[in-house]
């Protein structure tokens, strides 16, 4: 986050652990340019995290999360993570909280877009950015958004990408994540694990619970949404440089993950 010592006013100890003095429930932290780091920590308060601009993903236990443009992110406390981007610009809002109601949904992690009630709910939760002071009405308002939460979660789990703890197939995800615009076999990859063709398909479909085939094209997807969101190229473009060779194909298959069609963005906007 923000810097190696401090994170959204947590300190952070020498085991990664962020210790929390703030007396209030509701904690709320927003940058315009966010600077991130890439260790892996964690903290007593539960997060909720809503991009406004640009995109993060999240590494929790053996998943990455893509959390785009106008979407949150909720993590359970007490739930190890990091956080990575290669966006220009990107622009969050962490709200942490302390006690948190009993219901399962709070229990694990969650992707979702935010729906146009919950950001004006957290837009207008920017007033107590950064205030440490108790606050009668950013308590009451704060608890009002927490226990909306999961009304107002549709999940896609499209935008999870999931990793094999097998060391050779982390080098086919690599080989994959790299070559991901590019034209290859899956006898190539199975050169990559030193596995047979049927091996590495068995064994991959075990640990992550997909296909090699499904992997790489959720490559290709995720990647066309950072692409989308830099507003930089239309969609052919798009198509071309995450590999497909034609924008139908393209269409069809960001249909098929997303459950809706590519659009390039407008700003302060995201795929509808």
């Amino acid at each position: 986050m923000q810097n190696a010592k401090s994170k959204c006013s947590l300190i952070e100890n020498e085991n990664g652990f962020l210790d929390d003095s703030i007396e209030k429930d509701a904690y709320i932290w927003y940058e315009e340019n966010w600077q991130h780091d890439d260790d892996e920590h964690l903290h007593q308060r539960a997060q909720l995290t809503f991009v406004k601009e640009g995109y993060q993903y999240f590494h929790i236990d053996n998943k990455v999360y893509l959390v785009p443009q106008n979407h949150v992110i909720w993590i359970p406390s007490l739930q190890k993570h990091k956080i990575t981007s290669e966006a220009e610009t990107v622009k969050l809002m962490v709200s942490l909280f302390k006690n948190i109601p009993e219901d399962q949904f709070y229990k694990t992690t969650h992707v979702f877009p935010a729906p146009p009630i919950l950001k004006e709910m957290i837009f207008y939760a920017k007033k107590w950015n950064k205030e440490t002071a108790e606050n009668h009405e950013q308590e009451a308002f704060m608890n009002a958004l927490l226990i909306s939460l999961p009304n107002f979660c549709k999940e896609n789990t499209a935008l999870q990408i999931p990793l094999p703890s097998d060391l050779r197939l982390l080098e086919v995800c690599q080989f994959i994540n790299i070559n991901y615009q590019n034209d290859y076999s899956i006898e190539e990859l199975a050169e990559t694990s030193n596995l047979s063709v049927r091996s590495l398909q068995r064994i991959f479909k075990q640990e992550t619970g997909i296909s090699i085939k499904k992997y790489a094209q959720l490559i290709k997807i995720l990647k066309s949404i950072e692409l989308i969101n830099s507003n930089q190229f239309t969609l052919s473009e798009i198509a071309y440089k995450v590999g497909y060779k034609s924008l139908s194909a393209f269409t069809s298959s960001y249909q098929a993950i997303m459950n809706t069609k590519p659009k390039i963005s407008k700003k302060n906007d995201f795929i509808t």
